[in-house]
C-alpha cells in the first residue's frame, strides 16, 4: 500500500491553472523525484501535498488519511515533514535548539524531546555545530539542518524541496549521502531537484511536470530518454550528463 497516493489533483491562481490533473504514488521507503523546468508546478504541488494549499480538484491521502482541508501541523503529525527551498532557520538559536523545535511535533516533554534532538544530530553528523547559531551556519550546514529539522518530527515520509541547491559539488555528494542515510532509515521521499545527477543518484522513479501537467513519469533511465521530456526539460546535453 502506498504511504502516499495523490489523486487527480488541480490548483487555479485567478485564471491560471498552476497544477492540472496530478496523479501520483509513493511507496513506503521509496524516494521518488519530481522534476521540471521553473514555474511547472513542482513547489505548488509540495504546497498542497503537504497543507499550505488545498487543491481545488482531487484528492491527497498519506497514510490512508484524506490529507484536504488539514493544517500544515496536523499533516506533520501524521508523519508528512518537508523543507523548503529557501531555509529559513531560527537564526538566533543554537543548531540543537533548532531541531529540538522539530522534536516537539511528537512530544511536550523538554527532555524527550532534547534526547531526539541529539539522536537526529548525532544520526546526520552534525555533532561538532551543535552549540553554533544556525544564523552563523554556511549554506551547506543550514541546507542540512533544514533535513535534521524535518527529521526530528518523526516522519513517515520527507517532501525535500531543492535541498542541495546553490551547492558546491563535494557538498552535494554530502548531502546525496545524507539521503541515503535517511532513505535506509525506511523514510519515503518526494524530491524536487533540478541536478539531475543527484535525481539519477537517488530516484527510484522520477515524475516530470511541465506547464503543471505530468508529461512522463517511470524509471529514471527511462524518462530522461523520452522525447518530450527532452524536448521540454533536459535537452541532448543534459542527458548526456545525466548518464555518467
Amino acid at each position: 500500500m502506498s504511504i502516499l497516493t495523490v489523486e487527480n489533483i488541480s490548483i487555479r491562481f485567478g485564471g491560471l491553472v498552476a497544477v492540472r490533473d496530478l496523479s501520483l504514488s509513493v511507496e513506503p521507503g521509496e524516494i521518488v523525484g519530481l522534476i521540471g523546468p521553473n514555474g511547472a508546478g513542482k513547489t505548488t504541488a509540495f504546497n498542497m501535498i503537504s497543507g499550505y494549499y488545498h487543491p481545488d480538484e482531487g484528492r491527497v491521502i498519506f497514510g490512508g488519511k484524506d490529507v484536504p482541508k488539514r493544517l500544515p501541523d496536523q499533516i506533520c503529525k501524521l508523519g508528512l515533514a518537508r523543507t523548503f527551498q529557501v531555509v529559513k532557520p531560527f537564526p538566533h538559536l543554537t543548531v540543537f535548539e533548532n531541531v529540538v523545535v522539530g522534536a516537539y511535533n511528537r512530544t511536550n516533554n523538554k527532555k524527550v524531546a532534547g534526547r531526539k534532538a541529539q539522536e537526529v544530530i548525532d544520526f546526520l553528523g552534525m555533532s561538532d555545530m551543535s552549540q553554533q547559531l544556525a544564523g552563523s551556519l554556511p549554506v551547506a550546514s543550514r541546507k542540512r539542518l533544514e533535513i535534521a529539522k524535518a527529521l526530528a518530527t518523526g516522519p513517515k515520509m520527507i517532501l525535500l524541496d531543492e535541498a542541495m541547491a546553490g551547492l558546491r559539488p563535494a557538498e552535494t555528494d554530502q548531502i546525496i549521502e545524507l539521503v541515503r542515510q535517511v532513505s535506509n532509515e525506511g523514510i519515503a521521499m518526494l524530491l524536487v531537484e533540478h541536478v539531475m545527477r543527484v535525481i539519477m543518484s537517488l530516484a527510484h522513479r522520477i515524475v516530470v511536470l511541465h506547464h503543471g501537467e505530468v508529461i512522463a513519469q517511470g524509471e529514471p533511465n527511462a524518462v530522461v530518454r523520452d522525447p518530450a521530456v527532452i524536448d521540454a526539460y533536459l535537452g541532448g546535453e543534459a542527458v548526456d550528463a545525466a548518464s555518467h
